[in-house]
C-alpha cells in the first residue's frame, strides 16, 4: 500500500504513530518498516510532524500477527530482541562493534563490563564490594550445607546482598551501574576462601577469584588466563540465562532479581553446568592416557559428549580457541591440553568454551565445579548490560501469550 488520502466524505478513524506501535506490540520506528513492506498506509499530519495510520489496517495486521506468533497485542511476544551489546557473525563475536576476544586479550574483565555497560573504557578499574554487603553474603553463604553447589552459593549470595541495599528499587541506569560495580565483586567474595592470601582480596577480580577456586599459588601466566576466561565468558548474546534476565527487567525486577533469575538458569547441564562435565571427562581421559575407550563408554551409555559443537558456531568457538591459546603458555597445562586435543579429534568435532574452561580448571587443580563460578561470575557483568537495556524498552514487552491446546471451554464442573 501507498500513502494515500481518503477518498472525499469517506470517514476513517485514524492512529498516531505510538498508538499504532501500542495496538501492534512493537516500537514506534518499526511501524514504519510496516509501511516500507507495503503492509501499512501511512498519511503526514497537516502541518505538522509525523503520520497517521489506519486503524482497521493496523487492526488487521495486529490480528494476522498474533496469528503467526501465538501472541496478543502488546504481549511482547517478539522472536527476536533488539541489542546494542553482543554480535556474533560465524567464527567470531563482539562486544559493541569490537572483537571479544582482542577485547578480551588486551583488558581486565572489569574493563570489559565497563565497555559492555557504557561503550566507554576504565582503565584500571577494579571493582570494590562494601564490607556491610559482603558480610551479610558470607553470613547466608556458610549458613548452607556443604553439598551446597556453587550456583547455589552465588544465589544467596546475591538475594543476601539485595536485602542489605535499600536503593535497590532505583533503575536508573546510575543506580544499576553502582549495584553492578559493587555485586560482582560482593559475589566473589562471599565465597569460601580455598587459598588464603591476604594480598588476593584487594587486587584484580580475576585474582580473587583464583583464592576461591585453588589452593595452588597462581602464576602470572595462570591468573591472565582466569582474566583472560572471565572477559571471554561476559556475554554471549540471547543464551538462555540472559533471556530469563531480560524477562525479569521487563517487569521491572530490580538487578539483584534479574541476576538470580539468571542464576537459576544456568544451573542447567546444558547450560553453564556443561563445563563441569567436560572437567570430568577431561579427567577420565587423562586417567586412562586415551581418549578412544572414554569417548566409547559415553557413547554406549547414551550420553552426549560434552565441550564440543556450538549451534551458533559452524567451526571452533572463539572463545575456546582464545583460551587454548593461552593455556599453551602455561606448562602445567600440557597434560589437559593434549587430553582436550584427544577428544576433539577421537570425535572429530570442534570444541567449544566449556573444553577450554574444563582445560582450565582441571590444570589449575581447581574442582569440577570451579568452571560453573567461573561462568556465572563473568556473565553476571553481562545480564547487568542486558538488564539495563531492557530497563529502556516498554514494559512487559517480554511477556508472550500461550497458544491453548486444551479442551474447548466451557467444559462442566468436574464431579468430585
Amino acid at each position: 500500500m501507498r500513502d494515500q488520502d481518503p477518498l472525499p466524505g469517506q470517514a476513517e478513524r485514524r492512529l498516531s504513530t505510538k498508538e499504532a506501535a501500542e495496538l501492534l506490540g512493537v516500537k514506534p520506528e518499526t511501524v514504519y518498516a510496516y509501511v516500507s513492506r507495503g503492509q501499512l498506509s501511512s498519511r503526514r499530519v497537516p502541518g505538522g510532524r509525523g503520520s497517521t495510520f489506519d486503524a482497521k489496517e493496523v487492526e488487521t495486521l495486529s490480528r494476522r500477527n498474533r496469528r503467526e506468533s501465538g501472541g496478543s497485542p502488546g504481549s511482547g511476544g517478539e522472536l527476536s530482541v533488539r541489542t546494542r551489546i553482543t554480535f556474533i557473525d560465524r567464527d567470531r563475536y563482539y562486544f559493541r562493534g569490537v572483537d571479544a576476544t582482542e577485547l578480551a586479550a588486551h583488558h581486565s574483565y572489569e574493563e570489559i563490563a565497563e565497555w559492555l555497560w557504557t561503550g566507554h573504557l576504565r582503565p584500571g578499574v577494579t571493582f570494590t564490594a562494601p564490607e556491610a554487603a559482603v558480610e551479610v553474603a558470607r553470613r547466608a553463604v556458610d549458613a548452607l550445607p556443604e553439598h551446597a553447589g556453587p550456583t547455589d552459593r552465588l544465589r544467596v549470595a546475591a538475594i543476601a546482598a539485595a536485602v542489605s541495599d535499600p536503593l535497590r528499587f532505583d533503575l536508573s541506569e546510575e543506580a544499576v551501574l553502582g549495584t553492578a560495580r559493587t555485586l560482582i565483586p560482593t559475589l566473589v567474595a562471599a565465597l569460601p576462601p580455598v587459598l588464603r592470601d591476604r594480598r588476593r582480596d584487594d587486587g584484580p577480580l580475576a585474582h580473587r577469584l583464583w583464592t576461591r577456586l585453588s589452593g595452588r599459588k597462581p602464576d602470572e601466566a595462570s591468573l591472565r588466563a582466569l582474566d583472560t576466561a572471565l572477559g571471554l565468558l561476559v556475554d554471549h548474546d540471547l543464551a538462555a540465562s540472559t533471556l530469563a534476565v531480560r524477562v525479569a527487567a521487563s517487569a521491572h525486577a530490580h538487578a539483584y532479581a534479574a541476576v538470580s533469575a539468571g542464576l537459576g538458569v544456568l544451573e542447567g547441564p546444558l547450560h553453564g553446568a556443561a563445563s563441569g562435565l567436560a572437567h570430568k571427562l577431561l579427567l577420565d581421559v587423562l586417567d586412562r592416557g586415551d581418549a578412544a575407550p572414554v569417548i566409547a563408554e559415553e557413547l554406549r551409555a547414551g550420553r552426549r559428549i560434552p565441550g564440543l559443537g556450538h549451534r551458533l558456531y559452524p567451526g571452533e568457538d572463539p572463545r575456546a580457541r582464545a583460551l587454548f591459546a593461552l593455556l599453551e603458555e602455561i606448562p602445567r597445562a600440557e597434560p589437559a591440553l593434549l587430553a582436550a586435543r584427544d577428544i576433539v579429534a577421537t570425535t572429530a568435532r570442534h570444541a567449544n568454551v566449556d573444553l577450554a574452561l574444563a582445560a582450565l580448571t582441571a590444570s589449575s587443580g581447581m574442582p569440577s565445579t570451579a568452571g560453573e563460578t567461573i561462568f556465572a561470575v563473568a556473565r553476571t557483568a553481562g545480564w547487568i548490560a542486558h538488564a539495563l537495556e531492557e530497563y529502556g524498552e516498554r514494559p512487559l514487552r517480554m511477556r508472550p501469550s500461550g497458544t491453548y491446546v486444551g479442551p474447548k471451554p466451557p467444559q462442566p464442573l468436574p464431579e468430585h
